[in-house]
């Protein structure tokens, strides 16, 4: 099914949007009008690449102006791909529309979304390509880790700091402070970058310790 990361089950993510009326009445609606869950997730990917092409874009822009609308809508990019995350979950379990292929599906397109919002957004101004590459293996990292849990029949393991949302949430704020003029908004982006690789290795260790606990005790039992 989709979104396995995203439902009252133990290996999905615990996500509390998803009881939002206003997403539950969208989730309906898609459904409604014969959108798949895989459809969804594949969306995720094109407002990724939405999002990294706003952050090159800054680069170039000619005025402040149309650097500051270029940042927000990277921002704005960032925060439907995760509104994409959230529906195909809502569409393929509440709506009734899972997929044998669904897990494929919600698990690629969400590597390639991150890696195209986290390296895009070391090419913005005055940020650093090399932290955005950093981020973009750290995060993938997490992930591996997440899924080595699920492969020893462990569960996933979405602990943090640093999971998919709060890479995010992180990301998503840093780049609007970029787009503000005030003090210091060039060094936001490339510090949020360093605080998600760093984050991210937090987050692989603190799953890790976890997996390894829960190994130990299933051979205990």
């Amino acid at each position: 099914m989709a979104d396995s990361e995203s439902s009252g089950a133990p290996n999905r993510r615990p996500i509390a949007t998803r009881r939002w009326s206003v997403f539950q009445r969208l989730a309906r609606w898609l459904a409604d009008c014969g959108v798949t869950p895989n459809a969804i997730s594949c969306s995720s990917i094109v407002f990724a690449a939405g999002a990294a092409a706003a952050f090159v874009g800054a680069s170039y822009a000619e005025t402040p102006a149309m650097r500051a609308s270029a940042m927000l809508t990277a921002a704005v990019m960032i925060q439907l791909r995760l509104v994409a995350n959230l529906l195909d979950g809502l569409v393929a379990v509440e709506g009734g529309k899972a997929t044998p292929t669904g897990d494929l599906y919600n698990e690629v397109p969400d590597r390639i979304a991150d890696t195209l919002i986290l390296v895009g957004a070391g090419f913005a101004p005055v940020s650093n390509p090399w932290l955005g590459a950093a981020a973009a293996i750290t995060a993938m990292f997490v992930a591996y880790v997440r899924a080595i849990g699920a492969s020893l029949g462990v569960g996933q393991v979405f602990a943090g700091p640093m999971a998919k949302q709060h890479r995010m949430a992180v990301t998503t704020i840093a780049t609007v402070a970029s787009a503000l003029p005030i003090a210091y908004s060039q060094h936001f982006l490339p510090a949020a970058l360093a605080v998600i690789a760093l984050g991210s290795l937090v987050t692989a260790w603190r799953r890790l310790r976890i997996i390894a606990t829960r190994l130990r005790e299933a051979m205990a039992s």
